[in-house]
Parts: C-alpha cells; structure tokens; sequence
C-alpha cells in the first residue's frame, strides 16, 4: 500500500538521523543561541550534520575555530602543514608555550576536543594543491580561507566555483582586515576581486586581538549561512580600521572576463 514507506525507515536512514538528532547535553549547551530568531531547533541538527574545511590553522583560523567549536558545528576539518613557534603566540590562541615546535592541527584537534567533546576534529597535515584539494574537501559543507598566501587561496577559490561550495575569504595585516562571503556562482570569486596574486611575506605586522576579530567575522558569516538566518557578505567586501574602529562595507561586481569564473 506505501511502496515508498521503507526508503524512509531503513537502519542506515534511521541511524543518520540518530547522529544528526541533538542529545539532552547538547540541548543544553546550545540552549541560549537556539533561542536566537530562526536559529532554533533545526538550525542546531544543521550545524551539527555540517562539514567545515578551514584552511589555514594560525591567527584566522584560530579564533573561527574556536567559536565553530563552541557553536556545535559537527566536523571541523583543520588543514595545516606547519608547526608552532614562539612567534606564533600573540594571535594564534589555540596554542600555548608548551605546544611549541608541535604540529598546528594536532594541537588543534586536542584543544577543540577539549573544548566541545560534541565537535568531531580532523587535523590534516598537508599542504593544499590542485591535486589533493579535491580529497581534502570532501564533504565539506563551506569553506573557510584563513591562509596567508593567493597561490593557495586561488586553488580553494577555483574548487569552490566547481563544486559551488560558499567559501568565505578573510585577511589581515597590522590593525585591518577584509572578509567576504564568496557563494558561486552568484557572486564574483575572489579572483574577480584581487585579479593577481598579491606578493607573500614572510613576516608581516600583525595585531593578535586584529586577527581574532577577522576570525570571529569568519565564524559568524558560517553560522549564519548554515542555519539560514541573517545576511552573508555575499557580493560585498567589508573593510575593517582597527586603528580608527571604522568598517566599510562595499558592494563588489562580477568581471566578466574573470579567468576563473568568467
């Protein structure tokens, strides 16, 4: 009589809603930001059936982290290669003293566990190329750029245009910082924004506290786009000033000779 009745109860089905069902402790960890208009209930399940590819594990990466953990998110994945070191540690609030010369995503993977046992951490130790980005971001429900490099930027960027995965785009220098929410193929990549690879630098002048609120920016921009509440920065670059607490917020059009997406 309902031909269609067992492809909604069969064990596998049954056993995924279980994972994505919230449990009485995560009812009440998460209590006060459900009672957020339209977050509830479902957007809770939501974040926590989601995947979240940050790429990059130092000052942005961090601080995102760190409040997608909190917020419940069900997997982070935390892509990078390098370790830790001394420099690191005015803006990387993940690590401490004694973690230095380990591994980033290691550390990482131990501190987010500590920080929300609900929240599943896959470190992977492996630079980002055109070969394996594929494999690294399996699954992935957004991604997060928190690199500090537009050759490996570009590579997320041209993967998120393919598979159509929101990619939010962050940077920081000194006391400023920019971040934009790129959701192919609505809105211009980022190579319509910075056209060329803007030059590396080994050392640059970086405010711990700068990084961390262009991190945080990062995590809410997630947020609000995995459980549908709110306005992403979608087709629009939001400026930040530091030094004189002035942000801007301006509207960015597609190139239509974009190499990348045009």
């Amino acid at each position: 009589m309902y031909p269609f009745a067992c492809l909604f109860f069969t064990p596998e089905v049954t056993k995924q809603a279980e994972r994505m069902s919230l449990t009485p402790q995560e009812l009440a960890r998460y209590q006060r930001q459900m009672l957020i208009n339209g977050w509830g209930k479902e957007g809770q399940e939501k974040l926590k059936a989601a995947t979240v590819l940050i790429a990059g594990a130092g000052g942005l990466g961090s601080p995102a982290a760190i409040f997608l953990a909190a917020a419940g998110v069900g997997t982070l994945r935390m892509c990078d290669l390098s370790q830790i070191y001394p420099t690191n540690l005015n803006r990387q609030i993940l690590y401490r003293d004694a973690h230095i010369t380990r591994n980033k995503v290691d550390v990482a993977g131990e501190m987010l566990t500590t920080l929300n046992p609900h929240t599943r951490v896959e470190p992977v130790r492996d630079a980002i190329t055109t070969e394996n980005i594929s494999d690294l971001a399996e699954s992935a429900t957004i991604i997060l750029d928190c690199l500090d490099n537009f050759t490996t930027r570009h590579i997320l960027n041209r993967y998120a245009i393919t598979k159509s995965i929101p990619l939010i785009y962050a940077g920081v220098e000194n006391m400023e910082g920019l971040v934009c929410f790129i959701n192919p193929p609505e809105t211009p990549c980022l190579q319509c924004i910075f056209p060329e690879d803007l030059p590396g630098k080994k050392f640059f002048p970086i405010a711990g506290a700068a990084s961390g609120f262009i991190g945080t920016l990062q995590a809410c921009e997630a947020l609000k786009w995995i459980t549908g509440i709110g306005d992403t920065l979608a087709g629009k670059l939001l400026m930040w000033d530091g030094t004189t607490m002035q942000c801007e917020t301006i509207e960015i059009k597609k190139n239509p000779d974009c190499p990348a997406c045009g």
